[in-house]
């Protein structure tokens, strides 16, 4: 008898994720019966002051996991029973496994980001970056690019405070002046809602832009944000959202079946998917 597994994923605005294919392809792959959700709040109507009733009806329902994204990756920790080393030192979740009615956090964001850089952006020059976004998935990229070898990260973020949260605990910088920063910075990553589907546009002002930048995007639907089109059409070297999507999602799978998951069949299945 094959092995079930019921899992998905909460967060606002994600219709068009691809993490449900990506799960149940794998799923299939490896001789399970692997069923994957989206718990939309946008659909729902709800916030994230839904997430106890949520988490409560998941264990109800013998889900063996969860993914969380955008915006309940920080908002979900005061209601778990535990929290992973990644995860309490990131003070951020994007996976929860429930095992025997208990919620345990993990972080696979950024592991997922740092091998989705090494792959795509070989070389890089990292003398000086600026990071834009200082949430839970930015707290994650953040403490990935000072282990890849950042010099000195400038982290900005809408909520200043947040921003300078997140500098003090990584030892970085928290920005007070975008365009004096991009001037001297060798590349950017972006860590932002904005370029999702529902939350179109560019996260700085295009003339910040510089063809010897590199760009990072975390954002992975649509795949060609606005950001990766206008970086792409000054010369700069860019690496899409795929690598973070297909490591993290390597990642939880790992975490949710305790079977090791064919990271290089997930990566040709997350890219026969198509460019949106």
């Amino acid at each position: 008898m094959r092995r079930s597994f019921l899992c998905g994923l909460i967060g606002a605005g994600i219709q068009l994720s691809r993490t449900p294919a990506l799960h149940q392809r794998e799923g299939d792959q490896q001789g399970l019966r692997y069923l994957y959700q989206l718990i939309d709040l946008d659909e729902l109507r709800v916030g994230v002051e839904a997430l106890p009733e949520l988490l409560t009806a998941a264990k109800r329902m013998g889900f063996a996991g969860l993914n969380i994204t955008y915006p309940c990756k920080q908002a979900i920790i005061p209601l778990l029973d535990e929290l992973s080393e990644d995860a309490r030192a990131l003070n951020a979740v994007n996976t929860v496994v429930i095992r025997d009615g208990r919620l345990v956090g993990h972080n696979t964001d950024g592991s997922g980001f740092a091998e989705g850089f090494r792959r795509g952006l070989a070389g890089a020059k990292l003398d000086r970056v600026v990071q834009l976004g200082a949430g839970g998935a930015g707290a994650a990229v953040a403490h990935a690019a000072l282990k890849l070898g950042v010099r000195e990260l400038t982290v900005f973020d809408v909520d200043r405070a947040r921003a300078a949260q997140l500098a003090a605990s990584l030892g970085a910088r928290a920005g007070t002046d975008l365009a004096a920063a991009m001037a001297a910075a060798d590349g950017l990553i972006h860590c932002t809602p904005t370029g999702m589907a529902k939350m179109p546009g560019l996260p700085l002002d295009a003339q910040l832009l510089q063809s010897r930048h590199w760009v990072a995007e975390i954002v992975y639907f649509p795949l060609e944000t606005e950001l990766l089109r206008v970086a792409r059409a000054k010369g700069c070297r860019t690496l899409d959202g795929s690598g973070m999507a297909v490591f993290q999602a390597v990642g939880a799978f790992r975490l949710f079946t305790g079977i090791e998951p064919d990271a290089e069949r997930m990566m040709r299945h997350f890219k026969a998917m198509g460019a949106q």
